[in-house]
Parts: structure tokens; C-alpha cells; sequence
């Protein structure tokens, strides 16, 4: 549940909340300006694969990276994300992905990407968690890909192959009727192979791992463990530049205190209020 501050809703029209958590869409005054979030809680990282938890994937998978296909905002249908198209075979058995031209990634003070998003980092992604042989398996210690195994991803894919750099094919091992919106869920966001092997020629291998580089319309920016985390708009999103400048979770852990900064203007939305505080 989302409560919007009745300050920020005199120059908030509007505000879209997306697949599980707020992707924020503002409108009005607030346009070019700066959102601010009240979390519940910190993320336990900021590697979507790893982690199962809803307030990580509001942080991290939702803001910051995309997936091939998503959730239409408030339903349950499939429309193209990184992939425009795709094709089913009449088994069942085979899907198809045309992948989107001219999707770039994010950069940081360690990396800028090269080449524009394509087959191979649908394979990285994918193989990372499938193949236990995979170079970047187990490349973080105790880390572990639960939302992919929980799913049991192993029991329905086969393999994933690359047609070319703009088309995949997943090969499953038995007809399987929700794959598509198996593929919308966070585990299955897209990384950058690119990004992971220039850490690991670094050196610095898990650095891929702790500083996020997506697709996403914000791009990471800084993190207060337990305190804030703060975005910037990604100028070259492939859906167009979000109509702020800069996103900021402000980590809140209490209802009550979040609702308190809701009323007075320090955020604009806030997670989870407790009902007796909006009687």
C-alpha cells in the first residue's frame, strides 16, 4: 500500500505505481525536480539475482533494470520490454525473442559501455544462474541464486541460444504456460556481460555485483547503508528520460514515522502506512 503527501499531491497530478514496488511517474511541478521515496527498509544488496525480497526489488531490479518482457503497470499482462517481439513454437516448447535495438547500459567511474545491450547479455544473464560452471557462478561467496532455484527454473529451461545478436531462443524441456511471466520477474533482469568482465580484468570482479549497472530509467548514485539511497535519471533510457532528475529512498523503517514525514513534506510517497494512522 502507497499513501502520497497530501503536499507533494497539490503539484503530483498523478503517480504510477508500478510492478511491485512505486515506479514513480511524476507530473506537474515535480517534473524536473526531485522524488522522494519513504522505504521500509534496506535492500540487502543491489544485485537482483541474488535476492528474494520485495524491498530489494523495489530498490534495485524496478529503478535500475529491465527485463524482456514486463507487466502492463496494474495487470497481469505481458507486454515487450528489452525483447519487442517474440515467437512460440506450436509445442510450446520454443520462445523466440527479437530483442530491442539500441538499448544502452548505464556507466560509473569504473566502467562506460562500449556496445549497445544484445544477445550476449541475455545469455550472461541467463547462464550465470542456470550453468553451475558458469565463470561469474559462484564469483560472489555466499551468494546464491534463490529466486531462479525457488522457481525451478533448472526443470524447465534447457538452454538458451543466440540466433544472433539481436535474437534468442530458449529451449524448454516441457510446455510451460506462465514462462512469460516467469521471464517478467526480477531474477531474470538483464545484466551487462560487457560490465562483469572489465571488473574481473580489473580485478575487482565483485565490484559488478555491488555497483549496479543497468538499463533502467534511474541509474545508481550513492547509499547510506540503513539511511538513503539516491538515483539519477538515466538520459538515455530506451523508453525516454523520466520526468524527474533524481529519485531518493529515504530509509524509514517505522510506519509511523514515515507517515510523519509524509505530512510534512519530506516525502512524497511512502510505503506500507498503518491503518490507524490514516483514521
Amino acid at each position: 500500500m502507497f499513501q502520497i503527501s497530501p503536499i507533494a499531491s497539490s503539484r503530483l497530478p498523478a503517480v504510477a505505481l508500478g510492478f511491485a514496488f512505486a515506479l514513480l511517474l511524476p507530473f506537474g511541478a515535480v517534473a524536473k525536480g526531485t522524488l522522494v521515496f519513504c522505504s521500509e527498509g534496506s535492500p540487502e544488496g543491489f544485485q537482483p539475482q541474488f535476492f528474494t525480497t520485495g524491498t530489494t526489488f523495489d530498490a534495485v531490479s524496478v529503478p535500475m533494470f529491465n527485463r524482456l518482457v514486463e507487466f502492463e503497470l496494474g495487470t497481469t499482462n505481458i507486454i515487450p520490454a528489452l525483447a519487442e517481439s517474440w515467437t512460440v513454437s506450436p509445442d510450446g516448447k520454443t520462445y523466440t525473442f527479437k530483442l530491442r535495438k539500441g538499448v544502452k547500459f548505464h556507466s560509473n567511474a569504473n566502467f562506460t559501455p562500449s556496445r549497445d545491450f544484445n544477445a550476449d547479455d541475455v545469455l550472461f544473464s541467463w547462464n550465470r544462474m542456470a550453468d553451475d560452471n558458469h565463470p561469474f557462478h559462484k564469483m560472489t561467496a555466499g551468494q546464491t541464486f534463490a529466486y531462479y532455484d525457488d522457481m525451478g527454473m533448472k526443470n524447465i529451461v534447457e538452454s538458451v541460444q543466440k540466433i544472433d545478436d539481436s535474437t534468442v531462443r530458449f529451449n524448454l524441456k516441457r510446455p510451460e504456460a506462465p514462462f512469460l511471466a516467469d521471464m517478467a520477474m526480477d531474477f531474470a533482469s538483464i545484466l551487462s556481460k560487457e560490465y562483469f568482465e572489465a571488473m574481473q580484468k580489473k580485478g575487482t570482479p565483485n565490484a559488478a555485483d555491488v555497483y549496479p549497472i543497468g538499463t533502467g530509467p534511474f541509474e545508481f548514485g550513492s547509499y547510506q547503508k540503513d539511511a538513503v539511497i539516491r538515483y539519477k535519471a538515466f538520459d538515455r533510457y530506451w523508453k525516454g528520460r523520466t520526468k524527474i532528475d533524481n529519485l531518493i529512498y529515504s530509509i524509514t523503517r517505522d510506519a509511523t514515522a514515515r507517515y510523519a514525514k509524509l505530512k510534512t513534506g519530506e516525502c512524497h510517497v511512502m510505503a506500507f502506512p498503518k491503518p490507524a494512522d490514516l483514521d
